[in-house]
């Protein structure tokens, strides 16, 4: 764990099953980094309950992470420079994650500002945003190899993109819980340099409203796979699954092809997405 960065001047919830939950599951690795679960979980794995913070931190300046930190479920709020909330491009993010680190039991609160950038391979574990800022978290790595993993965890509130999908390689989401959100996972439509992106989403609980589970683009050779899919409050199915665009790099918004599965770029069946 790193100690938080020097402020830049910008002009612009005691139980046993819980403790055993975490001390369980402390030695599973991925690539190299431990993986917790979400400490609240349901028969199927994801969150059904949101976290009560164990404590209160001011941030002011990003705080930047090498290694591992482990939040012990503070709520974090940014403050000064970090102090916005709204949609404005080039926000800093609350934690910035250097390749290979992991955060995890971190609540973030509002404000929000662009909640975590990883800057390559990153975990992201049993962390929850309590009102998304800009995004939640951005991925930023630019080799192929990079995995980014969101293990557990849960955001609500997002006026547009949960996690945004900025770099090359694979992110892997699992155990999330997403409520009243645009979308939960956005590959860039237009970022100036581009990638293939790969996504995978499984064991995921919506609650709607949520315009889309996920966006890729099919001209970029993206593609999405989905399982595990349980969409709540939307028995009118007005909620997106997968959604198919044509990116480009030049800033323009980006056109959209389709929605649904489709064997190539968009991966799933029926029975991965459920309606309750």
């Amino acid at each position: 764990m790193t100690a938080p960065a020097q402020p830049r001047v910008r002009h612009r919830r005691k139980v046993t099953k819980r403790r055993a939950l975490i001390a369980g599951s402390a030695a599973f690795a991925i690539s190299g980094a431990a993986v917790v679960t979400t400490t609240m979980l349901s028969s199927a794995g994801a969150a059904t309950a949101w976290p009560t913070a164990t404590g209160s931190k001011s941030v002011s300046s990003t705080i930047k992470v090498s290694g591992t930190y482990d939040g012990k479920l503070t709520k974090f709020v940014g403050s000064g420079a970090l102090g916005g909330s709204g949609q404005d491009e080039g926000q800093d993010p609350i934690f910035e994650l250097a390749d290979g680190a992991v955060l995890k039991n971190v609540i973030i609160g509002t404000p929000a500002a662009d909640g975590v950038h990883c800057k390559g391979s990153c975990t992201l574990q049993n962390v929850w945003w309590l009102d998304v800022g800009e995004d939640a978290a951005s991925f930023k790595g630019k080799s192929a190899s990079s995995v980014y993993k969101v293990v557990g965890g849960g955001a609500k509130n997002a006026a547009d993109k949960v996690l945004q999908f900025n770099g090359a390689g694979t992110l892997t989401v699992s155990g999330f819980r997403v409520e009243n959100s645009g979308k939960l996972v956005r590959s860039c439509g237009n970022c100036k340099t581009q990638y293939k992106r790969t996504v995978v989403l499984s064991d995921i609980d919506v609650v709607a409203p949520l315009k889309a589970v996920v966006g890729v683009n099919a001209n970029y050779g993206d593609t999405a796979t989905l399982s595990k899919i349980r969409i709540q409050g939307d028995t009118k199915k007005k909620t997106k699954t997968c959604v198919r665009f044509q990116g480009n790099n030049t800033g323009k918004e980006p056109t959209e092809l389709g929605t649904g599965a489709d064997g190539k770029t968009c991966k799933f069946s029926s029975s991965d997405i459920t309606y309750k």
